[in-house]
């Protein structure tokens, strides 16, 4: 995958329109050589992803799916391919953007209505086909998703290439309340200079906001990166960089119920859906510092009862290789038997100051971050 930071920008769009192009030019050789057109992709389900012990993030098995056209539907996807193609390769020759869901609404312009898309998730998947077939991620592609809005706060002073040219950007001094957004594409920024000695994700906006009121990012020397729920691909990318290029260790502080655990999951080992780029996006070394089943018997913290999508999500994660080891076996028996889940924010039944003067000091003291 093309995720270069030190590509100039011209070249890395020259790069990823020239893969675009020779994978269209693949197909007009078969049809030149006699062959029915067809594309290789790794099978995209559930039971072809597999854990990779040594790197410790998902991967794609090694079960193949062809997308051909010598059936009607096959044909149809590679019509629509190809159009993607064309468009992609135009936008990058003009140096133009555009979202995953204009994506969808524009092919609705195209001349042949087979090449047109019927749902966003057909779009969608096909960006994903062509990242995986040309290894070129979508940003290299120019295409965005909505607004993520995560953030970062802390002693980070980096460079960003923006269409404006060049800023610099001290993640403390020169932003408001509010902390720096995370661009789309995390790899145009520099990293220039920071005093950080660890990053925090943190799932909940409430939560981030707690944290920088009760300046907890300058009193710890934290960059605090919100990952607003399930975190984007950006978040991911840029927190992996903030690991492997400054060696920060990198925590992620989350509510305590099934679906936060597998937030911590996507941070550090990747996703299903991403699996693609599970190298580039994964961080293995993040640790959970999030709400444990512990900490609500210890605290008597305020909580939900379980519902029945949380205990089957639960007994997953038991079978789940992400959390084979005996804390998260332990503390998801724990949850199951107690039959109760919490949010960060019920931190604040002991007051609003304990989660950084008590919680997470004594939490990541225990871990030896701090």
């Amino acid at each position: 995958m093309s995720t270069d930071t030190d590509t100039d920008p011209d070249l890395a769009d020259e790069e990823a329109r020239e893969k675009l192009v020779d994978l269209a030019a693949q197909f007009y050789d078969q049809f030149a050589d006699g062959t029915v057109p067809s594309m290789n992709i790794p099978t995209r389900t559930k039971s072809n992803i597999v854990f990779d012990e040594d790197e410790q993030v998902w991967v794609y098995g090694e079960r193949h799916s062809t997308r051909s056209a010598n059936s009607v539907r096959g044909a149809k996807k590679l019509l629509k391919a190809v159009y993607t193609i064309e468009f992609l390769a135009e936008q990058l020759e003009q140096d133009r953007s555009s979202t995953l869901r204009e994506l969808y609404y524009l092919s609705e312009s195209w001349d042949v209505e087979h090449a047109q898309f019927e749902t966003q998730d057909q779009s969608n998947q096909l960006i994903e086909d062509l990242e995986i077939v040309s290894e070129v991620t979508r940003e290299d592609f120019h295409m965005r998703p909505e607004e993520s809005g995560a953030t970062v706060m802390g002693p980070l002073f980096l460079r960003e290439q923006t269409r404006r040219g060049e800023r610099e950007i001290h993640c403390q001094e020169d932003v408001g309340e509010g902390g720096y957004q995370i661009p789309n594409n995390p790899d145009t920024i520099e990293f220039l200079e920071h005093d950080a000695d660890f990053v925090l994700c943190v799932e909940t906006g409430g939560m981030r906001d707690r944290l920088v009121e009760n300046g907890f990012d300058e009193a710890y020397n934290v960059v605090v990166v919100h990952l607003k729920g399930q975190p984007a691909r950006a978040t991911r990318r840029l927190t992996k960089r903030l690991r492997d290029e400054l060696d920060l260790p990198v925590v992620v502080f989350t509510d305590g119920d099934p679906w936060s655990y597998r937030i911590y999951g996507s941070v550090a080992y990747g996703s299903i859906k991403s699996a693609h780029l599970s190298e580039h996006l994964a961080t293995p070394e993040a640790e959970f510092v999030g709400i444990r089943p512990e900490d609500i018997v210890e605290y008597e913290l305020p909580t939900d009862p379980l519902a029945e999508s949380d205990v089957n999500a639960l007994e997953s994660e038991l079978e789940d290789p992400r959390f084979q080891d005996d804390f998260w076996t332990d503390q998801i028996e724990l949850q199951l038997d107690i039959d109760k889940k919490a949010e960060q924010q019920a931190l604040a039944s002991r007051g609003l100051d304990f989660v950084t003067e008590t919680y997470l000091p004594e939490r990541l003291e225990e871990m030896g971050i701090i």
